[in-house]
């Protein structure tokens, strides 16, 4: 179910603060609680974009959970797959696969057990990082999800 405008909750004041301290001490090889950078190819710029995120692993694959909704990076990823992991001097290039609506709810319960504490002001109104079946059917289409590959 689409909602009339996509779900998206941009970065500002504090979080947008916060984002640019939190990619700093990543790229510097600081663990904040699994944070690293994502580096994808703007798809109008053709210049790198970085943000923070928060790979999951979840049943023997990992995960990229976007819970501000229908991000750059999101946006990006779907035109142009290939980007770069980092924490510090640790670099890995990836493929980002966006996954199907109808396998993301399990992959996006997983994720706000794990950072429910820390992206909950960003779920789409109503959400909440204990969804029951139904509220999280209604929001899958909300939440990006890519398989890091």
């Amino acid at each position: 179910m689409h909602a009339a405008q996509p779900h998206y909750r941009g970065p500002k004041g504090m979080d947008a603060a916060f984002n640019r301290v939190a990619r700093w001490l990543v790229e510097r090889g600081v663990n904040l609680a699994g944070a690293q950078t994502l580096t994808v190819t703007g798809r109008k710029s053709g210049t790198p974009q970085t943000v923070p995120v928060n790979p999951m692993p979840f049943e023997g694959r990992e995960y990229l959970v976007s819970p501000r909704g229908n991000t750059q990076w999101a946006r990006n990823a779907r035109v142009n797959d290939a980007a770069e992991l980092r924490r510090g001097r640790r670099r890995r290039s990836v493929r980002l696969v966006e996954v199907a609506p109808v396998d993301r709810a399990p992959i996006i319960r997983a994720y706000l057990d794990k950072w429910g504490w820390e992206v909950k002001r960003f779920l789409p109104e109503g959400m909440g990082t204990e969804p029951d079946d139904a509220t999280l059917a209604r929001h899958v289409d909300d939440l990006p999800v890519f398989e890091i590959r």
